[in-house]
């Protein structure tokens, strides 16, 4: 036994968990949240099911439905982040840049829905890169190695007393040998 190693370790236990309190905080929440997007409405919207048969909107459609949306804010491709297409279900999602969804049939053109979409927020917060990208390789990638070597120590920690125990339970072993 090494009783100035187990100090360290019980110190750079206590100090990891200190330093790493809130980026693992918020790591943890957001995580338990991203668990449950599909199931939580308020998280993502559910994906709808569109009209049966070979999808046949065109961009311009795609387009005109979202500009009818105010809540959009859709004036033009530029308002707009990326498409989700997904031909099974027969419509696309339109993740507009404002963070609102709105779910597109492919063979009618028709908004089936419209929300707002927080999973890429909450994503963001998940990796921090919605502070900024130096936040990210900085705080939360450091407090994730942190948090690599709080398991260790951790580990470490958890395995003292049962290594106490076993010397002990030799040493008296010992003491009773004749």
């Amino acid at each position: 036994m090494n009783p100035s190693l187990d100090r360290s370790t019980r110190k750079l236990h206590r100090w990891g968990a200190i330093l790493t309190l809130l980026p693992l905080l918020i790591v943890i929440v957001s995580g338990l949240l991203l668990q449950v997007k599909k199931e939580v409405p308020w998280i993502q919207p559910p994906t709808q099911t569109g009209s049966e048969g070979d999808p046949h909107v065109n961009w311009e459609t795609i387009l005109l439905t979202a500009t009818r949306n105010e809540a959009a804010e859709v004036t033009s491709w530029d308002d707009i982040d990326r498409l989700d297409v997904r031909p099974g279900r027969g419509l696309v999602k339109v993740q507009c840049n404002n963070k609102m969804e709105i779910q597109i049939d492919l063979v009618t053109g028709e908004e089936l829905s419209s929300a707002f979409r927080r999973s890429d927020l909450i994503e963001s917060l998940h990796d921090g890169s919605f502070f900024h990208d130096s936040v990210k390789l900085w705080i939360f990638l450091p407090s994730g190695l942190i948090l690599l070597g709080l398991w260790f120590t951790g580990a470490y920690l958890w395995w003292l007393p049962i290594r106490s125990r076993r010397n002990k339970k030799r040493r008296m072993a010992e003491r009773a040998k004749p």
